[in-house]
């Protein structure tokens, strides 16, 4: 599993104009090669006449399906370069169909790949791109005696608290990075005496979106 990775959490639409040629930018977050197909076929039916759909996309934690296309426009002038701006960015698991309607000036290779490059980028400014962080949930088994001990460390240690089941234990679940495990239960064997129950639950991963911690399966 990637340690981190940026991705797309919503998509968005980015247009720009060069000598009255519209490029318009649709960016989707797509976790399969099958979504990103579907999604390529989703904006050529939508823009049908449009002069140009190009697209590209990277999917896979190894970006094990990545591909471009310049839809009829010179060779290397449109998926290339708009590629090249998803792979700069070192964005995962994305597609981008650039819509070209046609202004009736020819833009030339340089001007093409300049404007393929700059929708692409409109397009990622219009969506939320995260980071997400690999981590762990860590089940925290304990009596009522330790839970002020426990909430304490979660606080000071900025360790966002899953779930918490009272029977007649406490069973606190704390989301961890995966790079901060060793350490939390070093701390919390020190702080509780050892009489804390840990158990590594799942690996999931996190990512801070607008302020707030969202936790996310992959």
């Amino acid at each position: 599993m990637l340690e981190n990775y940026k991705t797309i959490y919503t998509g968005g639409e980015g247009e720009i104009t060069e000598k009255k040629s519209r490029f318009i930018a649709t960016v989707r977050l797509v976790e399969k090669e099958e979504d990103a197909l579907a999604f390529i076929e989703e904006m050529k039916k939508k823009y049908w006449d449009a002069r140009h759909n190009c697209y590209a996309y990277s999917v896979g934690e190894h970006r094990e399906f990545t591909r471009c296309s310049d839809d009829g426009e010179p060779s290397g002038t449109a998926g290339r370069p708009m590629l090249d701006v998803i792979l700069g960015e070192d964005i995962y698991n994305v597609a981008v169909v650039v819509t070209r309607y046609f202004g009736g000036v020819l833009l030339g290779t340089g001007g093409l790949v300049r404007a393929y490059s700059g929708a692409v980028q409109a397009g990622l400014m219009e969506s939320t791109v995260i980071e997400k962080h690999h981590g762990i949930s860590l089940a925290l088994t304990a009596d009522y005696t330790a839970i002020g001990k426990l909430q304490y460390i979660a606080a000071e240690n900025q360790l966002p608290v899953l779930d918490t089941e009272y029977t007649d234990k406490v069973i606190m679940h704390l989301l961890v990075p995966n790079d901060q495990v060793g350490r939390v239960q070093k701390v919390i064997t020190e702080a509780t005496s050892g009489r804390v129950k840990m158990e590594k639950e799942k690996e999931l991963y996190f990512a801070d979106v607008e302020g707030e911690n969202k936790v996310f399966d992959h």
